[in-house]
């Protein structure tokens, strides 16, 4: 019997990891067969090399981050601020959840700083995202400012609310997110 072969998708999940976790640096054949178990012959039966690896990478955050987000909250049904609700919730998610996705998303727009065709893709997926925000904002507004200020805010919280440490006096953090979710859907 052969030995079985390590799934493509679990290179591209322990890749997301180590990009994560330390940058495109970090995302190393070597290391992530060694995370794996195996050996790194299995990588190229499925990469051609390195790069192949990053860009299936970057394919994967895109459509999981973006369209398949998308997809989940139009499953779901309801009008707009049913909508919006379900975003928030799987934006949200678990803590655990949440930091993770978090952490890869940081990741990608710390290595966009410094790759150009890296800043397209980031660009194209914010632009989706932002597109996405308006359509909903745009069925519970019918101003065209406040609809674009809803959008940045909400997605502003999402990326930037992981970088403060601040506390919220009398209320959790969680019971903060909840008052900026009722404000967002006033």
């Amino acid at each position: 019997m052969g030995a079985t072969r390590t799934p493509r998708g679990k290179w591209i999940e322990e890749g997301l990891r180590a990009l994560a976790a330390g940058g495109p640096e970090a995302v190393r054949i070597e290391s992530l067969a060694q995370a794996l178990g195996v050996t790194k012959g299995g990588f190229y039966g499925y990469f051609a090399n390195r790069g192949a690896l990053l860009t299936e990478m970057l394919d994967t955050w895109e459509r999981e981050g973006t369209e398949g987000v998308i997809a989940q909250v139009e499953t779901g049904g309801g009008d707009a601020r049913a909508k919006l609700e379900r975003l928030f919730a799987i934006a949200g998610g678990t803590e655990e959840e949440a930091v993770k996705g978090t952490a890869a998303e940081l990741a990608i727009r710390e290595w966009a700083r410094r790759d150009e065709a890296v800043a397209q893709r980031l660009r194209r997926a914010d632009n989706r995202r932002m597109e996405y925000l308006r359509s909903l904002f745009r069925a519970i507004c019918s101003d065209e400012d406040d609809v674009e200020v809803r959008c940045l805010l909400t997605f502003s919280v999402r990326i930037g609310g992981y970088f403060i440490a601040a506390d919220h006096g009398r209320h959790s953090r969680a019971e903060v997110m909840d008052l900026t979710t009722k404000w967002l859907l006033r």
